[in-house]
């Protein structure tokens, strides 16, 4: 993952790397979670840089600006500021003598989030932190804000649900529903920090723990009635159809009062998964649950009786 520096020095390329489920086996991953509620992901944070990266960062972003044709007069001040705070104002050389003592923090933006305003409260400028000292700002990262930041790289199973009958069903016939357990097992994301002295690493686990069917219209009917099925002992989701069961009740499933016509119903298919995280020292927790949904268009026929 990489972020884009500013002109004023305010932010950095992350350090941070992401492994395991970030984008899926093959093409059976496509999606990413979704929160429930309102809480989301830091957008921004802060990393530690040793004196020697930063003092590079701060000349080569001033060497760049200054030498860039037809860059404008306010960049080239803001840039010589920068530069002249760090390196011959408040701080001395970048503080190169006492690089053993401590290390520069600096603003880190989500790439995929930069424009939202949450990536603009991390606003304050790269500031010095002694060794042992923690800084006093928050979403300075810890093993947390690395389990929560790989909350949001975590790639889910496309949540396509297998139905019998498939694709064309019929008024009042049940209708089977049920995920493929070999695919809908739980995923992980690990989240690695080594810079400026600070080694960490935190896994976000999601495991799903329920199905719900939405039909796409109010002419239809729900197994169970509320539309929610749990996972099952070993971890399937519903149950597959079989030659025998016509006449049975499915677990999970659905049955539709009337004909889609010369149209289809949108069916909704929503896995909830379950978030927990581990990290370094020991640190470890619950976050969030998250969604992930697909629709999936389904024929209601017309027609009473059917062999199966």
């Amino acid at each position: 993952m990489k972020q884009e520096g500013s002109n004023s020095g305010r932010t950095l390329e992350s350090r941070i790397t992401f492994s395991g489920s970030t984008s899926g086996g093959g093409g059976n991953t496509s999606g990413s979670l979704k929160p429930v509620g309102n809480w989301t992901p830091p957008a921004c944070w802060y990393e530690p840089r040793s004196a020697e990266e930063f003092a590079k960062y701060i000349e080569d972003m001033y060497e760049t600006t200054v030498n860039a044709p037809g860059q404008h007069s306010y960049a080239k001040t803001s840039a010589g500021k920068t530069r002249e705070k760090y390196k011959d104002g408040e701080y001395e050389n970048y503080n190169l003598e006492k690089k053993d003592e401590g290390n520069w923090w600096i603003a880190v933006q989500d790439e995929d989030r930069w424009m939202e305003p949450e990536a603009q409260v991390c606003d304050r400028e790269p500031f010095w932190v002694e060794n042992g000292d923690a800084p006093d700002v928050e979403n300075a990262v810890t093993p947390q804000v690395l389990a929560e930041l790989a909350y949001n790289r975590v790639r889910l199973p496309t949540t396509e649900v297998t139905l019998a009958p498939a694709e064309t069903t019929k008024v009042n016939l049940p209708t089977w529903a049920w995920l493929d357990k070999a695919e809908f097992k739980e995923v992980s994301v690990t989240a690695s920090l080594d810079a400026g002295g600070v080694n960490i690493q935190a896994t976000t686990t999601a495991k799903p723990v329920s199905l719900k069917l939405e039909p796409g219209t109010d002419d239809a009917e729900t197994y169970p009635a509320s539309g929610e099925c749990t996972i099952n002992d070993d971890g399937s989701i519903g149950e597959p159809y079989a030659e025998g069961k016509a006449d049975e009740t499915p677990p999970c499933g659905l049955k539709y009062l009337r004909s889609s016509g010369d149209g289809t119903f949108t069916l909704q298919a929503t896995v909830t998964w379950d978030i927990t995280w581990e990290g370094t020292g020991g640190a470890g927790g619950d976050l969030p649950d998250g969604t992930f949904g697909n629709d999936q268009a389904v024929t209601v026929q017309e027609i009473q009786a059917v062999n199966r």
